[in-house]
């Protein structure tokens, strides 16, 4: 068992890449409508949330409130991101169009598949989040200079939100199995993370739930840096990041080898 397990992982550090670059070729066709498909969402919630709710509630801790809620959308743009590129489009080609079955048939494995997949989903997160971050540097909603720290946690929040949806993806039967995940963990979670309104307004009980999700640990190192200020427990929050992207990439793998090698 734990041989046939080894087999399916990564081969090496780099057959990833190769299925990187199928997909970037295939996506380069349509790269506008889906870059503007990915920023349409984030951007008119920004600009109906932040302009009209904004005049009611005032400044949130200390800056305006469409500046608090400009860093939850970049943060909530990476994850939809990546999380709509797993659970559709990596489905697609591992279930309908059969390329997964197609590519093991040359020297990559399971595990350079699903790695390449995250890799590229989490692609797709860097270019919404930073999308949505540059439109609210330019607009005086985020610092310049500090902003560029966002760029490398935007692309980690992409891993590890792929990881986790991989997962959903590898057991999901059909494509009707996917709206669960969206209304039961995505949609709660992006208003249980600090996105639109602050932690501290939840009951001490949703509080203690949300310091373990991982949009909560993606905003809390986003925020800080686009308003620049200081962020606290730097650590804890990229290695929470990074359990969630690697822990459920080797569980989806397992899972994975049950579904299409048995």
């Amino acid at each position: 068992m734990a041989d046939d397990f080894t087999a399916v992982l990564p081969a090496n550090a780099w057959n990833w890449a190769a299925v990187w670059r199928r997909n970037y070729l295939a996506w380069r066709k349509v790269a506008l409508a889906s870059i503007l498909g990915s920023l349409a969402d984030p951007i008119i919630s920004l600009f109906a949330l932040g302009t009209g709710l904004g005049l009611m509630v005032g400044r949130v801790e200390g800056t305006s409130y469409i500046a608090f809620l400009a860093a939850g959308m970049v943060a909530t743009s990476a994850m939809v991101a990546s999380t709509f590129e797993t659970i559709y489009a990596a489905f697609s080609r591992m279930h309908d169009r059969r390329i997964w079955e197609a590519i093991l048939y040359t020297q990559l494995t399971l595990g350079d598949i699903v790695l390449g997949e995250l890799a590229w989903a989490a692609t797709k997160a860097f270019l919404a989040g930073t999308a949505i971050a540059a439109v609210a540097a330019a607009l005086g909603y985020a610092a310049w200079p500090s902003v560029l720290y966002v760029l490398p946690v935007i692309c980690l929040t992409g891993f590890a939100f792929a990881s986790l949806a991989m997962i959903v993806t590898s057991l999901s039967p059909s494509y009707d199995y996917f709206v669960f995940y969206q209304t039961l963990v995505i949609t709660p979670m992006m208003f249980l993370s600090g996105a639109v309104f602050p932690l501290t307004q939840l009951p001490g009980g949703l509080q203690r739930v949300a310091r373990f999700l991982p949009l909560a640990h993606s905003i809390d190192l986003i925020r800080p840096a686009m308003l620049d200020r200081p962020a606290a427990g730097i650590g804890l929050h990229i290695g929470a990041l990074c359990i969630y992207a690697v822990l459920p990439f080797f569980l989806s793998m397992a899972l994975f080898r049950r579904r299409l090698m048995r």
